[in-house]
């Protein structure tokens, strides 16, 4: 059936357009978080809000708020526009504040605190992450907490050690979970560790990725590792491009729908690149940090695991 023809005036269409998306999503009575800059949809996790554009990163897509609707709530272009108009095409929802140029913020990286006993806490205890293995990367000084906030920041650099990116977590254990990128960060890279073997392990977040090596500790630092924060795919491409001696990836992203959905982009994106050795590994729990509490606080049966190409599917 056709969608029914209304006139829309190009002042109306330019408020649909504009509406802020955070406020319209708290009035259907969905859950906002901020990340970094930019707002979350917890409900949707790859899906972040600005003003009144949206930007889906499972699926590498995105636009302003009529389309927002139309994607999310199944409707068509004058649907949509009715709806964000207030169903009357007269008042409507609350509109996004007018864009401003924004300055791009040169990158740096939060200021240390003193010691680390916060991120420490947080990591041993409440996401069960082996004392060893923060150890290794507050060595290798990719992981250390804020002075400001005692955030973890867990650092993406180069091939010549230089930190390009930070990504925050907060290590408070009450609240909304805060999350997101330092300021400035470049998205080529992502927090990472470089071995010499040739396969290298894909994460959506810093935590899952320590919670996989606690896991299998016994090998893990011949293999490569790195963290997306989400599922964009430029630190994967960069890392490859910057690394020729990895041939094969094993991609470790969240047991949910955008974890599969970014696996198959991801999939395709790296054969047409000429990588025939991709596989998928699964966590049995939403993601590498579940698996990785359930295991340590359960009675130990098991020594732990090596890596092997077995785990993959």
């Amino acid at each position: 059936m056709r969608s029914k023809y209304i006139p829309f005036t190009e002042e109306q269409k330019i408020r649909a357009a504009n509406v802020a998306l955070v406020h319209f999503l708290r009035t259907q009575g969905e859950e906002i978080v901020r990340s970094g800059h930019e707002w979350r949809w917890k409900r949707h996790d790859s899906v972040t809000l600005n003003g009144s554009t949206w930007y889906q990163h499972s699926a590498e897509s995105g636009g302003n708020a009529v389309s927002f609707v139309q994607k999310f709530h199944d409707l068509s272009y004058p649907e949509a526009v009715t709806l964000l108009l207030g169903g009357e095409r007269g008042i409507g929802f609350a509109q996004a504040d007018p864009k401003q140029e924004r300055i791009k913020t040169p990158f740096a990286l939060p200021e240390a605190n003193g010691n680390m006993r916060r991120v420490y806490a947080y990591l041993m205890k409440q996401r069960c992450i082996d004392a060893d293995v923060i150890s290794h990367f507050a060595k290798a000084k990719t992981l250390y907490e804020d002075a400001q906030y005692h955030n973890a920041v867990f650092v993406g650099t180069d091939e010549n050690g230089v930190a390009r990116q930070a990504h925050k977590r907060i290590t408070l254990t009450i609240g909304e979970p805060y999350r997101g990128n330092v300021e400035g960060s470049d998205s080529r890279y992502g927090f990472n560790h470089i071995g010499s073997g040739d396969r290298l392990y894909v994460f959506e977040a810093p935590v899952d990725m320590l919670s996989f090596i606690t896991l299998h500790k016994r090998t893990w630092q011949q293999h490569s590792f790195i963290s997306l924060s989400g599922v964009a795919k430029h630190a994967l491409m960069h890392a490859l491009e910057t690394f020729p001696h990895i041939r094969r990836v094993g991609l470790c992203l969240d047991n949910d729908r955008a974890g599969m959905e970014a696996a198959e982009r991801i999939t395709e994106k790296l054969r047409q690149a000429g990588y025939s050795d991709v596989s998928r590994l699964f966590s049995c729990s939403k993601d590498w940090n579940a698996d990785c509490v359930a295991e340590r606080r359960a009675p130990q049966l098991e020594p732990e695991s090596e890596i092997k190409p077995t785990l993959h599917a």
